[in-house]
């Protein structure tokens, strides 16, 4: 058997983005010996592709803002289906860590009195996004890598973590390999942060860098770990049209806070015919009053029309979008307009330079002068590994979550600007926590010999097939399938066929042929990446094919109404059965505080239902 190296540390943390540094700069203030294992290079994180800005509730723009009206908004845009705990948590302690930041050195766009400013965007009913320009993810990660590389933790650059090791059910370390020259290492732990992120990349038109292929919810689900909510992936409703080779690049929701309209073929500002009635009254329903809040914001004054329907929670505004589309109003390369350019061309290059250089360089469009042509890609998953809201603990003890890779805050839908924050204020938790627990280790666990053989194998397994099918080809085929059938709109038919075709992609993913070598061979990655892809695949599309209804994210052709009764009440719980099956079942979160429950809409919760 091929030697590995060993390694032990007291806490590993796997991902490099917000939520991992964070977490790893917690657990290194607390003392312990760290290790940051990621994927890509230090500071190429998928963090740094978050543009718009970071939710918190500093009140800076708009004094009328507060932490309640944060948490109403995060459950309202969630559909009521997230969990209460971590919405409190979120919209309490978001203004801190956003103030950290500042202390740290992130240098956020300023109000005229100097003040961190702040930005509209869908599903906030304040101006709510700290932001630095339209590139505040690289801000973030800037300014945390600049703080964490002086903490002394080390760091793991172009390692994939392949196994969780347990031993007597708890977190003992992992298994990882350099994919630079295929060295092989084993890392003893006495905590895990998992800080992985999203998935999206499965599906064939997404905004997720190359890394988000699942690994990190494989890892969960593979020791054990509960998932949650699986079937609620984001479709951001504004990412690139157009050329094909920039289809799905994200155009950050900015653009629309910024007073960007969307408009269909026909000239039509569409999206007056789609506020849901939850939102009714809290959205302008004619252009002139929407044009009104607008001028109000532009020139400083506080707000006192109704928001314009463009800054409806994402889900609303994918689902018209596809609606436009399907009645035969798409835009010239099948998406709709994003039109900034009434406003003037100073302002527009000050607030969005990063969407003006991207248009400009990628699709031959200025925006102070043409509308942009978008529409819908996969961006998000509000599903993840289940964790306690208090210490962001898995129910595997001693493995951690915190990000996008963790389930629980966005419930239904993510509100855009939640997830920069959420990165901070539960990275932040999860540092905390793991460093905690592993103080109160006295000794490293010994990783069972059989269990290091065992990955070892099965990672050196495809250099080893030969004339089996190219790896890509499968990723390709798997991205089409979750794309075409369980994409932004689903059927039962549709996701059963789904989970048949993953079916048949396991099997031939597990005789893929990459070809080469250890060193430098990116087909074997593919290779590798594939089961994770497939698991992850298959819980989206099992967990949508059960939940018979449309709520947030996840839309059924065949079950178009919102079931308040039943499924507004539960949410899916994933779990490794006894003989490998993939088990799913339903749970609900605990009541609500009064106190709390009193500041939501009463005729949304549908209580006499």
């Amino acid at each position: 058997m091929d030697e590995t190296v060993p390694h032990e540390y007291d806490v590993v943390v796997i991902g490099a983005g917000g939520a991992g540094l964070r977490a790893a700069i917690e657990a290194s203030a607390a003392g312990v010996s760290v290790a940051m294992i990621c994927k890509s290079m230090l500071g190429k994180a998928h963090t740094v592709m978050a543009e718009g800005g970071a939710a918190a509730a500093l009140a800076n723009k708009d004094p009328r803002d507060s932490w309640q009206t944060h948490f109403r908004d995060t459950m309202k845009g969630g559909k009521y289906l997230g969990d209460w705990r971590m919405a409190q948590i979120h919209a309490q302690q978001a203004p801190d860590r956003i103030r950290e930041l500042e202390q740290w050195g992130a240098v956020f766009d300023r109000t005229p009195k100097g003040m961190t400013s702040q930005r509209n965007f869908g599903g906030h009913t304040y101006p709510r996004l700290a932001h630095i320009g339209d590139a505040t993810g690289l801000e973030m990660i800037r300014t945390l890598q600049q703080r964490g590389i002086h903490m002394g933790m080390d760091v793991f650059m172009e390692f994939t973590v392949r196994r969780l090791f347990k031993t007597d059910g708890c977190i003992s370390g992992c298994f990882a390999y350099d994919r630079n020259d295929g060295s092989l290492h084993v890392f003893n732990a006495k905590t895990i942060i998992l800080a992985t992120g999203g998935i999206t990349r499965c599906w064939e038109v997404c905004s997720g860098s190359w890394e988000y292929t699942g690994e990190g919810h494989a890892l969960a689900y593979w020791a054990g770990a509960e998932m949650g909510d699986m079937e609620f992936v984001q479709f951001h409703p504004t990412g690139m049209i157009w050329p094909p080779s920039v289809k799905g690049i994200l155009v950050t929701e900015g653009v629309r806070g910024e007073g960007g309209v969307l408009r269909n073929s026909e000239g039509g500002r569409f999206m007056f015919d789609y506020i849901p009635e939850m939102y009714a009254d809290e959205f302008a329903d004619t252009e002139e009053e929407a044009l009104a809040w607008v001028d109000e914001v532009i020139s400083g004054k506080l707000a006192t029309h109704r928001r314009p329907p463009e800054l409806l929670t994402r889900d609303v505004v994918a689902k018209a979008i596809n609606s436009e589309r399907d009645a035969g109003r798409a835009s010239e390369h099948g998406g709709v307009y994003l039109d900034i350019s009434w406003r003037d061309p100073e302002q527009v290059m000050k607030k969005l330079p990063g969407m003006h250089h991207q248009f400009k360089e990628l699709a031959a469009v200025d925006i102070t002068k043409q509308p942009m042509e978008v529409g819908p890609t996969a961006h998000y998953v509000m599903g993840g590994v289940k964790v306690d809201p208090y210490t962001q603990e898995t129910s595997v003890p001693g493995l951690y979550a915190a990000g996008e890779v963790a389930t629980g805050l966005h419930g239904a839908n993510r509100l855009g600007g939640n997830s920069l924050s959420d990165l901070v204020v539960f990275g932040k938790i999860a540092g905390e926590q793991a460093a905690k627990a592993a103080k109160l280790t006295s000794h490293f666990t010994d990783v069972d010999q059989t269990e290091v053989d065992r990955v070892v194998a099965e990672t050196l397994a495809p250099l080893s097939r030969d004339d089996g099918e190219n790896p890509a080809k499968v990723v390709g085929d798997l991205r089409q399938v979750m794309q075409q059938k369980a994409g932004i709109i689903r059927t039962g038919d549709l996701l059963l066929e789904a989970i048949t075709d993953l079916d048949s992609l396991e099997e031939r993913a597990a005789a893929t042929s990459p070809g080469g070598g250890r060193t430098y061979n990116p087909g074997w990655h593919q290779a590798l990446e594939l089961s994770a892809m497939i698991e992850v695949s298959r819980m989206c599309a099992l967990a949508a094919h059960r939940r018979e209804e449309s709520r947030g994210a996840h839309t059924r052709d065949d079950f178009p109404e919102t079931d308040h009764h039943h499924w507004g009440k539960v949410t899916s719980v994933i779990s490794m059965g006894e003989d490998g099956s993939m088990d799913i079942s339903y749970s609900s979160y605990p009541a609500m505080k009064e106190e709390l429950r009193s500041l939501l809409d009463e005729d949304d919760l549908h209580e006499e239902e």
